[in-house]
């Protein structure tokens, strides 16, 4: 929850990249993860719920009209969060990792485990990916997504 990552961003006085203290670039991170809520978030997740949850579920297949609605509807929040966040910027917030970008990697993971691979047509996108494992670490992120990609062989 993005309450109980502030909470504790705050509690363990994280270095200050991670919830700047700076007021512009702390409205930046808050901006982000108000915005995700209802598009990276919404539109990954829904995603992953039509092409992988419904069909584990109901044992029928998602329609290809409706897979590719729900594609389209993705990848206009893609073009709006490379557009209006990352812009020219190595993260969101600018030179350093937020817990925006961990917020962003996090969700669009889902979509990427429902075999969705959103980062091979985008390298702007993809570049930033890679920026922000090597700050988290590439090892830790493989590790915190192996559930959610191994979810398409379920």
């Amino acid at each position: 929850s993005i309450a109980i990552l502030l909470y504790l961003a705050r509690k363990f006085k994280t270095p200050d990249h991670w919830y700047p203290s700076d007021l512009q670039k702390r409205a930046r991170v808050d901006e982000y993860l108000s915005w995700q809520h209802v598009n990276i978030r919404g539109k990954g997740s829904k995603l992953f719920l039509t092409k992988v949850l419904l069909p584990l579920l109901t044992g029928q297949p998602l329609s290809p009209e409706k897979l590719e609605g729900v594609t389209e509807e993705l990848n206009i929040v893609l073009k709006q969060f490379e557009e209006k966040f990352l812009q020219d910027k190595p993260f969101i917030v600018g030179n350093e990792i937020s817990l925006a970008d961990l917020v962003a990697l996090v969700e669009l993971m889902q979509p990427v485990g429902a075999g969705y691979n959103l980062f091979e047509e985008r390298p702007k996108l993809a570049a930033w990916r890679s920026r922000v494992e090597e700050a988290v670490g590439k090892q830790l992120c493989q590790e915190a997504h192996e559930g959610i990609l191994n979810a398409k062989n379920l």
